[in-house]
């Protein structure tokens, strides 16, 4: 089945194209596009289209108007993905399984070359040697941007950069403070941006956190004496009650610590099974 693009489209998918002149792919970049038109049976053109799109919206989302996949469409990575055939599922399932395969490509390598340094159009902030982020944002007066193995950080100025290590890094949040109150989500859970070793700039080495401290946490209630069975059945049905009660306000309790960052995802876990067993 073939794809006839009208004007629209055809400027659409030019505009996309010509923004690529502006940095050109590195040599992994190109492997990427060559591999993948071919197992996709797309033209180099279109893998190229769709590889700007997805770096475009930080690798997880899509706007593309390309006529080898059906035109105008959108895909959000673990979402929807709208084509402009809407019935053609086989058609969605390539764009979903491209789009995929290009977000991993932008987050594990570097794609494109470097913009040349104090390039204005750029707007860059970060060491010229890290290239092209594809994520990047600012919160308040923090800005951040990431890479394949590092994170950028600028606080007033001064920019750190941090070792990802094996932390796939998403979604951002802050805290009151600086650049120690950033969070970010990983296949980890949430992770503090100042646990992350330092590899140039003025932030703050990795620190170690020390454990919660034990009167965080109340402990439940005894179980009720032992009379006669009748009674210890009713007295055990109360018990267990309040227990319940009790095991819940502190799951709720565990879970704003947190969320504050005052434990980590594997303690609240850990705690949180510990008082689930004791129900």
């Amino acid at each position: 089945m073939s794809f006839v693009a009208d004007k629209t489209e055809e400027n659409s998918s030019t505009s996309l194209l010509e923004s690529s002149k502006m940095q050109n792919l590195t040599q992994d970049g190109q492997n990427l596009v060559n591999s993948l038109s071919s197992r996709y049976n797309l033209s180099f053109d279109a893998v190229l289209h769709m590889l700007i799109a997805v770096n475009n919206g930080s690798g997880s989302m899509a706007q593309f108007n390309c006529p080898e996949l059906g035109g105008g469409g959108q895909w959000m990575r673990g979402g929807m993905t709208m084509v402009g055939d809407m019935f053609n599922y086989g058609l969605k399932s390539t764009v979903d399984n491209l789009c995929n395969e290009l977000a991993n490509g932008l987050a594990n390598m570097q794609v494109f070359m470097p913009l040349p340094k104090g390039s204005r159009s750029s707007n860059q902030w970060w060491p010229g040697d890290l290239g092209q982020p594809f994520s990047s944002g600012a919160q308040n007066s923090t800005r951040y941007a990431i890479f394949p193995k590092r994170l950028a950080v600028e606080v007033n100025g001064n920019v750190t950069v941090y070792d990802t290590l094996d932390n796939n890094i998403g979604g951002i949040s802050q805290q009151q403070g600086g650049n120690s109150s950033l969070t970010f989500s990983s296949q980890y859970g949430t992770i503090l941006v100042n646990t992350l070793p330092v590899v140039s700039g003025t932030g703050s080495a990795p620190i170690m956190r020390a454990p919660a401290p034990q009167n965080n946490f109340i402990e439940p209630p005894a179980p009720a004496p032992y009379k006669s069975t009748p009674a210890m059945q009713t007295t055990q049905n109360f018990s267990n009650t309040t227990s319940v009660d009790d095991v819940i306000q502190l799951i709720e309790k565990l879970a704003k610590l947190r969320d504050m960052g005052a434990i980590s995802d594997n303690e609240y876990n850990s705690k949180k099974t510990d008082l689930l067993n004791r129900i």
